[in-house]
């Protein structure tokens, strides 16, 4: 091999060693910590909606989803996160929360990639979806 071809292979290899890509970019989100939730399946959150997801160490999951609190766990590796919700509290609210919260409990389990775009965490299903975009609190 010549010095010439050497050099110009140790160059695209150094380009393509500083492509990103969006693994890449999920694996560098720190998920831990509070999350609110801002959109739900296309539809925005109701104002001042305590809605929101608590990602804590272990994989350990919980939130409020408008309405009530819940628990439930979460996995992540590269871009692939699934949450998976255990149970929740069971007051009332008025109808639009209630609404709200059984969006917020569908689109969960629903979710299966995780991406960041403009300093939101979008969490999308299987056909690319987006099921929930969160900003951090």
């Amino acid at each position: 091999m010549s010095i010439k071809s050497f050099v110009i292979s140790a160059a695209l290899i150094g380009l393509t060693a500083c492509q990103s890509s969006d693994v890449a970019q999920v694996q560098d989100i720190e998920l831990q910590g509070t999350w609110n939730i801002e959109v739900v399946a296309d539809k925005p959150v109701i104002d001042y909606s305590p809605a929101q997801l608590i990602f804590a160490e272990e994989g350990n999951l919980s939130g409020n989803n408008s309405c009530n609190n819940f628990f439930g766990s979460y996995t992540i590796d590269g871009d692939n996160v699934r949450l998976i919700p255990a149970g929740n509290t069971m007051k009332a609210c008025v109808d639009a929360l209630m609404d709200q919260e059984q969006r917020v409990m569908a689109a969960m389990p629903e979710v299966t990639n995780a991406s960041l775009a403009k300093g939101k965490l979008l969490l999308k299903d299987a056909k690319g979806n987006t099921q929930l975009v969160l900003s951090r609190l």
